[in-house]
């Protein structure tokens, strides 16, 4: 039920972040909304199945503002030389969450709380968070009460084609909708998602059908590819932003190289998975290589968003991972069709097989596609260049 909300906020969450500003939209929805609906959860489930898929919706529903409104943040502070760090940095807080509830949740399960701990300490920090983000965040430069002139010149500087009208730029939505890289950015998000939530959502089940894992180990087990996912992002950020710096690269293939090595070299692991005898020890190795090469993408599709139009970085992120949400309910919905019994291991490996497929697909689409140009729609002035010009 949390997919159904996720997937129901993601475009209307980016209008939203352009609009009214990211840090007002994504404390208040994202983080306290989300975190009140997560404290409340455990009571609604004492009044039965339908209010706690409703709460289940209303935390999808806040969650899914987080993307789009990050793009919308980054794209007026998030220079060049430093995008990779900074968007590893935000993007790599899912990984982090990731890896304390998983390693969380069967010791907090099992003591005294119960399982309503979970939602208790988790929801507590949501609320926290968007408390502080109130308190300390600012849109941009222009809006922080304690940056030096000297800093926000800088920035701003290097952010020339972010515009500061931006918030009242009317969304070109027939040109974002014919646009090919837009288009190869949608479907690589939608192959990035399919394998990565098939993963999130049916490792623990994995482990305990396959591996025969119980619940303390098997939430310890499921942590481990995501710290190293973690640990990954912050690796890559920093060699991403050097090479960028030293202009080793073109960002066009650096963009695209950062992707295969997430989506290419993922898709090898699953591969390796559903066709080789592996022990428990490999199997956990195959899939911490699966999700934890993943972290490239933050230096891949997950900044193309921001090299095609700064100025409408929320409402792309905003379409892109709305709609690639669908893959998020589909995917794990399939593969429970497919694993009909948790211990049968050839059903497993149609899972793995699809996951690799789909993500091979995905990213060659983009390879082949792609784009880094900032697309001529960004333009404050694109509209009025078209009228001045006449019909093209």
């Amino acid at each position: 039920m949390f997919f159904y909300g996720y997937f129901l906020t993601g475009i209307p969450a980016g209008t939203l972040a352009s609009r009214y500003g990211p840090i007002k939209v994504v404390s208040w929805i994202g983080g306290i909304m989300c975190g009140v609906a997560s404290v409340a959860f455990p009571l609604a489930v004492h009044f039965g199945f339908y209010w706690a898929c409703a709460f289940r919706v209303l935390q999808g529903l806040g969650q899914g503002f987080f993307y789009p409104c990050i793009n919308t943040h980054m794209s007026k502070w998030a220079i060049p030389e430093e995008r990779g760090r900074l968007f590893s940095s935000c993007f790599s807080g899912t990984q982090l969450g990731t890896i304390l509830m998983l390693g969380l949740g069967g010791f907090l399960a099992a003591g005294s709380g119960g399982w309503y701990s979970i939602f208790y300490s988790s929801g507590g920090l949501s609320i926290i968070w968007g408390i502080a983000c109130l308190v300390f965040g600012a849109d941009s430069p222009a809006d922080h009460k304690t940056i030096s002139p000297t800093e926000r010149a800088y920035i701003e500087t290097r952010l020339k084609a972010s515009s500061s009208e931006s918030k009242n730029m009317k969304i070109p939505w027939l040109n974002i909708g014919l646009s090919i890289p837009m288009w190869s950015l949608l479907l690589v998000h939608l192959a990035q998602n399919w394998g990565f939530w098939t993963l999130l959502t049916l490792m623990p089940t994995y482990m305990k059908g396959i591996l025969n894992f119980d619940i303390q180990q098997n939430g310890t087990l499921s942590a481990l590819p995501y710290l190293v996912m973690f640990i990954n992002a912050i690796i890559f950020a920093h060699i991403a932003d050097y090479i960028t710096n030293h202009r080793l690269l073109t960002v066009n293939f650096a963009r695209k190289m950062w992707n295969s090595i997430a989506l290419y070299g993922g898709a090898a692991a699953l591969l390796s998975l559903a066709t080789l005898s592996t022990n428990a020890t490999g199997a956990i190795i195959l899939l911490t290589v699966a999700v934890g090469l993943n972290a490239a993408c933050y230096n891949g599709y997950l900044c193309n968003h921001l090299d095609l139009s700064p100025n409408f970085a929320g409402v792309l992120m905003g379409i892109t991972n709305g709609l690639a949400n669908i893959t998020s309910i589909l995917a794990p919905t399939i593969a429970g069709i497919l694993v009909k019994d948790e211990s049968n291991a050839e059903q497993w490996q149609t899972v793995f097989l699809a996951s690799s497929a789909i993500f091979f697909v995905g990213n060659s689409v983009f390879v082949t596609f792609g784009s880094t140009q900032i697309q001529k729609w960004n333009d404050p002035d694109y509209k009025r260049d078209d009228e001045k010009n006449g019909p093209v």
